[in-house]
């Protein structure tokens, strides 16, 4: 029995990912083809349009998007509809957690040496956590109110996206070779996942 039961969850664990995965790449691909799809066909004639090209066209809106925010002529017009939604109760809660998790996985404002463990004190046991602030930057209110040798630490916490900053000093912490995307990878697994280890930097 414990054999099934073994070989049941195994099984799950390799299935759920992969169905999960496919079935969220589904929703999104059939809900930008959904939407997308009656406006191409206003543009185009509907014997011109093709099942497919509303998935390409939000592709290239997205590169044209990204591409033109590098000039302050466009960027003020992409960030104007999530001003407006941290103005509205509730939508902002959101939008901000939305908009940090994904500047977190893509790497935007860290540096290389992002990604650390901090060593508690009187003890040898040791975090893993993303470095999100440095000491002495100014006009930036987190940084004032460290000390130019404190660094600002994200500590993830398992199977959710809590977690705590801290503010710790730099001799606390030492570099990992390791992206902050990998590392929440990581942390949020528990440990469990199966990736490869970086070598440490001293």
């Amino acid at each position: 029995m414990r054999v099934v039961v073994r070989s049941l969850v195994k099984g799950l664990g390799i299935i759920l990912p992969i169905v999960i995965t496919i079935e969220l790449l589904r929703w999104l691909l059939v809900t930008v083809e959904t939407r997308m799809a009656p406006l191409l066909e206003m543009v185009l004639h509907r014997d011109f349009y093709i099942p497919g090209m509303a998935i390409i066209g939000f592709l290239i809106i997205c590169i044209v998007i990204g591409f033109s925010a590098r000039w302050r002529s466009f960027s003020w017009l992409w960030e104007l509809p999530g001003k407006i939604l941290l103005k509205i109760p509730g939508a902002s809660q959101v939008y901000g957690i939305l908009q940090e998790l994904m500047e977190v996985m893509s790497g935007k404002n860290f540096a290389d040496e992002s990604v650390v463990l901090v060593k508690l004190p009187q003890s040898d046991v040791e975090l893993i956590g993303i470095v999100t602030k440095k000491g002495g930057i100014k006009d930036d209110r987190m940084s004032s109110l460290m000390d130019e040798e404190q660094l600002a630490v994200f500590l993830p916490m398992a199977y959710n996206i809590g977690g705590y900053t801290i503010i710790v000093p730099k001799s606390c912490t030492r570099n990992v070779d390791m992206k902050p995307a990998e590392a929440l990878q990581l942390v949020l697994s528990g440990g469990l996942g199966s990736s490869k280890s970086a070598p440490e930097q001293k």
